[in-house]
């Protein structure tokens, strides 16, 4: 069994008029040192879907199990000893404004029961991990964003989880402070061993940390699987919209301002080998037709530079689909784009 299992899950908030569908007949299995991302527009259940995982929201129905553990057959007793297991960083960091970040990272551990000189050592430990040692008798309000959401990290760990729930953890924060916390969370992932759940409505962020992810609409998972497979071959109309949203919409301009329409349009994503060969010149000079570059991009999936294209082929159907044909023959990912 999967480190985390997600049966039927279902949640329902309110009654007849008022009744909303959170979660609709939710399955999912995520391995033990995964770090797996949960991504939707706002609105579209991932934030419940993460609540449900440490039992903050109870499910209407279905099974969440943790560790071999569902969180539905525990006593209360058992359920909180249960979510110590369960670490959670959020958006807005939630650290307590009037004690230092010593005492933040030490509150936990005081809550456990811990004496003071030990939970201290440990917290003086962890904000070293996070970079942060010298911040120890600092205040959150001196904090900048990264360093606030480096403490809430610190103090997540504090209880030595088993699982790391982040909900938007970087979404209030600036490009270049996300890339230092997710490569943070990256080091923690391997360095303790912990699993980690990331929800985010930014494809960026997936791509740069996650090796799966699930894709959520309207309460229900409409595609999931290996991040790199579905970046280069996205099947539902929410993953493409999240993927190559902005690349249509690049591409869509590029004909406005060149008053032209191209209707017969593909996306191609670049492999390792490909992208070291002109396979677009290679292909204009074989077909003799032209073929439209209207845009193009890189991104980091995984720590790998996937390039990405955006064609305007001919519209005579069959030499279109001769090109699509070579193109994969030269190990290009190929699909249509509306």
């Amino acid at each position: 069994m999967s480190f985390i299992e997600l049966i039927n899950v279902n949640k329902v908030f309110g009654e007849g008029e008022n009744k909303v569908e959170a979660l609709k007949d939710i399955n999912l299995s995520i391995e033990e040192s995964d770090i797996y991302g949960i991504i939707g527009m706002s609105g579209a259940g991932k934030s419940t879907l993460v609540r449900c995982l440490n039992y903050l929201e109870k499910p209407t129905s279905g099974e969440v199990i943790i560790d071999n553990k569902n969180l539905g057959k525990l006593t209360e007793k058992e359920l909180r000893k249960e979510r110590s297991n369960i670490a959670m960083i959020f958006q807005h960091f939630n650290l307590l404004m009037q004690r230092t970040v010593l005492k933040n990272v030490c509150f936990p551990l005081r809550l456990r029961g811990v004496k003071k000189k030990e939970a201290e050592e440990k917290a003086y430990e962890l904000l070293e991990m996070v970079g942060l040692a010298d911040k120890a008798k600092a205040y959150p309000s001196k904090l900048s964003g990264g360093q606030k959401q480096r403490v809430a990290i610190a103090r997540a760990l504090a209880s030595n989880p088993k699982l790391l729930l982040c909900d938007e953890a970087t979404s209030a924060l600036d490009p270049q402070t996300t890339a230092s916390i997710l490569e943070l969370l990256k080091e923690i992932n391997e360095k303790y061993n912990i699993t980690i759940v990331i929800i985010t409505h930014q494809m960026s962020v997936i791509q740069e940390i996650c090796n799966k992810v699930a894709i959520v609409l309207d309460g229900q998972i409409v595609e999931e699987g290996k991040v790199d497979e579905i970046f280069a071959n996205p099947k539902s109309n929410a993953a493409k919209k999240l993927i190559i949203g902005d690349l249509v919409e690049e591409s869509a301009y590029i004909d406005e301002i060149t008053n032209k329409s191209t209707k017969n349009k593909i996306r191609a994503v670049f492999n390792t080998n490909s992208a070291f060969e002109p396979v677009i010149a290679n292909a204009i000079l074989k077909f003799n037709k032209p073929i439209n570059i209207l845009h193009a991009n890189t991104r980091n999936v995984g720590g790998i530079a996937k390039g990405e294209i955006i064609l305007g082929l001919p519209d005579e159907k069959e030499v279109s689909e001769a090109i699509k044909q070579y193109l994969r023959e030269c190990n290009l990912t190929v699909q249509e784009v509306e």
